[in-house]
């Protein structure tokens, strides 16, 4: 497993290539991402993830994940915010909660069209695009995740499990984690071999995966202190090539 702790999109790719996936340290990652556009609405972002809405799709009954969500389209020229639509996957992909057209929240405008997020889309449309055809039109989701966990509920980042997300590539982003334990991530081949774990422990701390060649879960989180709140904040960010129109 490579994990890079410098900021080289070589080295990132090379890993990619290699590995199908990558672990990339904060300082790395904050590096990459202030090279595109300066992070300087950064605590405000974060502190968006206060602002999530429960996400009553859950099969198993669970209260312990918020979300909101936005849709972009992407291409050599720009990113433009596309109207607001349901989150889709297929039964294939995501057998718990797969074949359901979910509506979650959007993304609030400020936050989808901030420096923080311009930064990570357009880091994302750059080092992606670099691995794909140059004319490759993107259809791109966004994903503000919070993982809660209390004294009688561990939160499940990944209730369906080990699992591919149906698209090109994936980032995932840690925006941060309080009072929590464990949330372990799992990369493993499509055949089930057992390829790299890590944490993403620290702000900035990413995963950049090839989604049809790797399959990624993370464990159970846990409260280190079940009489203080405890939630794990990530953002999600998936660009699968656009059908084109004929």
């Amino acid at each position: 497993m490579i994990v890079a702790s410098t900021a080289s999109l070589d080295s990132l790719r090379r890993a990619i290539a290699a590995d199908g996936f990558v672990f990339v340290r904060g300082a790395a990652m904050r590096q990459l991402l202030e090279t595109v556009n300066p992070l300087s609405d950064f605590d405000a972002f974060a502190a968006s993830w206060d602002d999530l809405c429960l996400d009553t799709y859950m099969a198993d009954g669970g209260r312990y994940r918020r979300r909101r969500h936005a849709i972009f389209s992407a291409d050599a020229d720009a990113i433009v915010r596309q109207p607001h639509a349901p989150h889709f996957q297929t039964l294939e992909y995501n057998p718990l909660h797969g074949g359901v057209a979910r509506w979650f929240e959007p993304i609030h405008p400020e936050v989808a069209s901030g420096p923080t997020m311009t930064a990570v889309l357009q880091f994302c449309r750059r080092f992606f695009g670099d691995l794909a055809p140059h004319d490759t039109r993107w259809h791109v989701e966004v994903h503000q995740f919070r993982i809660e966990a209390r004294r009688h509920e561990r939160g499940l980042p990944t209730p369906e499990g080990v699992h591919r997300d149906g698209v090109d590539y994936v980032m995932v982003l840690l925006v941060g984690r309080r009072n929590i334990a464990q949330g372990v991530t799992t990369i493993e081949a499509t055949d089930g071999r057992p390829l790299g774990t890590f944490t993403l422990a620290d702000p900035f701390d990413a995963a950049l995966v090839d989604d049809p060649r790797v399959a990624h879960g993370v464990t159970p989180v846990e409260p280190l202190d079940p009489d203080v709140p405890a939630h794990r904040d990530v953002l999600v960010v998936t660009f699968r090539r656009a059908i084109k129109s004929a």
